[in-house]
């Protein structure tokens, strides 16, 4: 199982560069319902995908997203988490009193659009960083919130540490990684505006699996795997376990 272990409470490393997180500790009850011996494995993020058809690894489990761009590339299972993301500022800029909906669905742009008017007047002339290959990337490229000049980064770190400094003036990522990095940087980092899901944001956070048919045995696999690991996250949620573990590092229950 690939993992980025930089996605903080996704996915991230202890001090000893250990493999920690809620998807770490989901993976491990999933494997543990299906009986089977799992090796988790780091992956850099912008090579998950090309790793994982190449067969460095047979399935991914790292805070991704389920979007029909990837759906083109990839399987997914369903989903086993919510993934709901959100602008950060530091204390005193002066976008920190952004007023908008409180939550915004991409899902139905009609419906969003005075909204993301909004958001396009108060970031105009504004730089905002992302980590690349991400589904915010894409959000604040497809120009739903006019030309503002993105900021692409290797890693969410290093957004939270150029967000920290000032280099950037916001940032979108999904709201638990700066809540994550506030509480244990202690640096006054605040969410602002809506929080965003549906339409480019996806439908939750899933695994996500080699494409799989009936033309080989190796293809028959992935095919399988796909059923049993959507039955192992059936159960894991009948069972509270996916709940329990998305209260433990998100502090609320984030499962679908």
């Amino acid at each position: 199982i690939g993992t980025e272990g930089a996605y903080p409470p996704w996915n991230a490393k202890d001090s000893s560069g250990n493999l920690i997180g809620f998807e770490v500790d989901l993976a491990k009850e999933l494997c543990a319902i299906l009986k089977h011996e799992c090796t988790i494995v780091e992956q850099d993020w912008d090579g998950m995908i090309p790793a994982l058809i190449m067969r460095k690894f047979d399935l991914i489990m790292a805070g991704m997203s389920i979007t029909e761009e990837r759906l083109k590339t990839i399987n997914f299972s369903q989903g086993y988490a919510d993934e709901v993301a959100s602008l950060a500022v530091m204390k005193g800029s002066d976008l920190e009193n952004l007023k908008t909906v409180e939550s915004l669905s991409l899902s139905k742009k009609s419906a969003a659009k005075k909204t993301l008017d909004q958001l396009t007047k108060a970031l105009a002339g504004k730089t905002i960083g992302v980590q690349t290959g991400t589904i915010h990337q894409n959000f604040l490229e497809s120009g739903d919130v006019g030309n503002v000049t993105v900021r692409k980064y290797k890693t969410q770190d290093e957004v939270n540490l150029d967000l920290a400094a000032g280099r950037i003036d916001a940032a979108l990522a999904a709201a638990v990684a700066f809540t994550d990095y506030a509480a244990k940087s202690k640096k006054p980092v605040v969410l602002v505006g809506p929080t965003f899901s549906g339409g480019a944001f996806g439908n939750g956070v899933g695994i996500g699996i080699r494409k799989g048919d009936n033309s080989s045995a190796v293809s028959k696999r992935d095919a399988k795997l796909l059923k049993d690991f959507n039955r192992a996250i059936n159960t894991a949620r009948k069972k509270g376990i996916i709940s329990k573990l998305a209260i433990k590092h998100f502090g609320f229950d984030a499962s679908m």
